[in-house]
């Protein structure tokens, strides 16, 4: 990969970097497609139990390097606007998205592609499509109607006004707001807590969870009873899943005692 991305593993968790921090990790042509063939170079490895998506510098992403287009409509480099939405879902490890600062357009586009986001306190999301003139093809005007509810969505879309973090946990678009030199430890204490998690009934509940989230409550119920059939008679011995739950309540003591420690 380029240095404009880079991907570390360490142990069971990979991290990828937008490294662009002199344009505030814009997408250039050439970035948008490092993130698709190492998404699925990481679809492939199966080392890598959980993936962190962030940015280099003060911003997560300002979203389509609009400098290097010259001001032309933005074109996908080479790429359809499907083949980020597509690689990312395709992706069967869950996908933790850490961001700080600008958050915008392009950017918000590719932070909502993943499982969850963790923000700094520094974080600003934008949606300035409207503004620019130009129609989101990434999934935005689909996904955080569903996220936050269709009003609010209106309201970021339409005023191209920034949501600050605080004001975006409130609304249900990040799972937590932490301060900046909090947020990679944060993520990476999640990534771990999720990598302890059987793998093959994670990757069922997230494939369930995303599916169901495209349809109806009733095909939804569906589709779980069709995985939770399939699953559980192929699961194993009551051996298996009996030092399971003794590992599971032997967690929860651990993490129901306070810390005294002084």
């Amino acid at each position: 990969m380029s240095q404009e991305l880079i991907v570390e593993k360490k142990d069971c968790i990979a991290r990828v970097t937008l490294n662009r921090p002199e344009v505030l990790n814009a997408l250039s042509a050439s970035l948008r497609r490092e993130i698709v063939a190492a998404f699925k170079e990481l679809t492939l490895d199966t080392q890598v139990q959980v993936i962190i998506l962030t940015g280099a510098g003060r911003s997560f992403c300002a979203g389509l390097d609009l400098k290097e287009m010259g001001g032309e409509v933005p074109s996908e480099g080479g790429l359809t606007g499907r083949d980020f939405s597509d690689i990312l879902a395709a992706t069967p490890q869950p996908i933790i998205c850490a961001v700080n600062g600008h958050v915008i357009t392009g950017g918000f586009e590719l932070a909502l592609m993943c499982d969850f986001i963790i923000a700094s306190d520094t974080a600003m999301f934008a949606d300035t499509h409207a503004r620019l003139g130009i129609v989101s093809g990434w999934g935005l005007s689909q996904k955080l109607p569903r996220l936050i509810g269709i009003n609010r969505a209106k309201e970021i879309s339409l005023t191209g006004n920034y949501l600050d973090a605080n004001t975006a946990y409130e609304w249900g678009l990040v799972n937590r707001v932490v301060r900046p030199e909090d947020l990679l430890p944060t993520c990476e204490a999640m990534a771990r807590d999720i990598a302890t998690t059987e793998p093959n009934a994670r990757a069922t509940m997230l494939g369930i969870m995303d599916a169901g989230w495209k349809t109806t409550l009733e095909e939804g119920y569906e589709i779980e009873q069709t995985s939770h059939s399939n699953r559980n008679s192929s699961e194993g011995s009551a051996e298996k899943i009996a030092a399971r739950r003794a590992a599971i309540q032997a967690r929860g003591r651990e993490q129901s005692i306070p810390n005294t420690a002084s």
